[in-house]
């Protein structure tokens, strides 16, 4: 019968496909790992370089003026954008309100507390600019040992008034950042410091002309600090990051002390000392320190030695200094406990440019400290001793040398370098114990060396 040649003929057929399962199971999964990994790789060849992502666009060049122009309507655009998701005044106090309203009891003395809660539900009422702000790791980073898990409402409002002002003042760099590389170059700071001067009232007193000098005493104290290896380009970030521009902009206070605007680098005050100094060492009134005007710098007490490697090693004009180089010395020899200080002066004491110092180097600069004690008649010094003091108190990583790490690590730079190149503050250094400070005859042979350096080259 028909139906019985078929049904014999639908098994056999039934069991060959039972056969065939684990091989299409197999081609299946050959099919799907080629078709997938095609897909993972754009459907090219994964080890083509067609593969690897653009990551550098060509900056338009001079004579490209269209492209150059859409480069800055961009920026511009994306800048004008960034500075709409700031919060304005009225958010900031309608912030405060939610805060305040939402405070978690008791106080903490006179100060208003909020616990994780009600943190939450004040970032759900909150404008959609302000939510970034109540996050998980934003309350933990403000916590302080409250016993009922509660933050400060002033500090939370402090950190995002912060953030706020952080943006808002990289927006504002930003714009002199022409080239969009995220950095500045001297020129860019320049502009931006020129520009700045008329919104600081503590420098409404400045003259005009004098601006330019202004500009450069602030510039210089930025590349000192934030461009120890001189490279000419200072990243916004660490514009941002340090307090330089906090000191800056604190000038913007019409009430500013006295003694806060004679610490402050960036002050009327001390922007005219530190010019005026410059122009009282310059002697033959031609705008450069030669090395004997230099050497009546500060007391008058630096070691030739010293300043012959500061001509040595500095950038000078047929052998003189010009005051950005000045300032430079300056910020030094003013911070010598700032590891960019130490550098400054660690290039200078090592005369052999190996890197770290010697007991031949640390000899060759103190014999110009011993010439001085010889020649005003006080008891000689041991080398030895003075040697041994100075490997005690750095104690380097190597016994015999020394290097700028060792010194920034040891917290005892300053006062190393200065009794190496300063006659003055090596004979404060060795009369410290032997010597109460109200005593004046531990100042003896420095007011000595003091006096004879300004015989020899009296201030006019």
């Amino acid at each position: 019968m028909d139906w019985k040649k078929k049904l014999k003929s639908r098994i056999e057929t039934s069991g060959k496909a039972e056969k065939m399962d684990p091989e299409k199971n197999d081609e299946e999964m050959e099919l799907f790992t080629k078709y997938y990994t095609e897909w993972k790789s754009g459907g090219k060849d994964k080890h083509s370089y067609k593969v690897i992502p653009k990551f550098y666009y060509r900056l338009p060049t001079e004579e490209e003026y269209l492209l150059q122009k859409l480069r800055e309507e961009t920026r511009a655009v994306s800048l004008q954008r960034k500075s709409r998701e700031l919060l304005d005044n009225e958010e900031l106090q309608n912030l405060w309100f939610l805060l305040d309203k939402h405070q978690t009891p008791p106080m903490t003395g006179e100060e208003a507390m909020i616990n994780y809660s009600n943190f939450l539900i004040v970032g759900e009422k909150s404008e959609p600019k302000i939510k970034h702000f109540f996050k998980a790791k934003v309350f933990a980073k403000l916590l302080n040992g409250d016993p009922y898990g509660r933050i400060s409402l002033i500090q939370f409002f402090n950190y995002v008034m912060r953030k706020v002002w952080l943006h808002q003042t990289r927006i504002g760099l930003s714009l002199y950042d022409f080239a969009g590389h995220g950095y500045f170059r001297e020129s860019d700071l320049e502009n931006y410091i020129l520009e700045l001067i008329p919104t600081l009232p503590q420098l409404g007193g400045l003259e005009k002309s004098f601006y330019s000098f202004y500009v450069c005493t602030a510039v210089r104290k930025f590349f000192f600090f934030l461009d120890p290896l001189r490279t000419g380009k200072i990243k916004i970030q660490d514009i941002l990051a340090c307090s330089y521009l906090d000191d800056l902009l604190e000038l913007r206070d019409e009430e500013l002390s006295k003694e806060s605007q004679e610490s402050n680098w960036f002050s009327a005050p001390s922007a005219l000392r530190v010019y005026g100094q410059y122009l009282n060492l310059d002697k033959d009134h031609n705008g450069m320190l030669s090395k004997e005007e230099l050497s009546r710098f500060g007391t008058g007490t630096l070691t030739n030695v010293f300043l012959d490697r500061v001509f040595q090693e500095c950038l000078t004009y047929d052998g003189e200094m010009d005051y950005k180089t000045y300032l430079d010395f300056v910020l030094a020899l003013e911070n010598r406990k700032e590891p960019a200080a130490l550098q400054y002066i660690f290039k200078l004491l090592d005369i052999e440019n190996k890197g770290y110092l010697n007991v031949f180097s640390l000899n060759y600069f103190f014999r110009a400290i011993q010439e001085e004690i010889i020649l005003h008649g006080q008891e000689m010094v041991n080398f030895e001793d003075v040697k041994d003091e100075i490997f005690d108190m750095v104690r380097p990583k190597d016994p015999y040398k020394i290097t700028l790490q060792d010194l920034v690590s040891s917290n005892q730079g300053d006062t190393v370098v200065s009794i190496l190149i300063d006659i003055n503050s090596f004979w404060v250094y060795e009369n410290r114990e032997s010597q109460s400070p109200s005593d004046d005859s531990s100042a003896e042979l420095g007011d000595a060396v003091h006096e004879r350096a300004f015989a020899e080259n009296p201030p006019e």
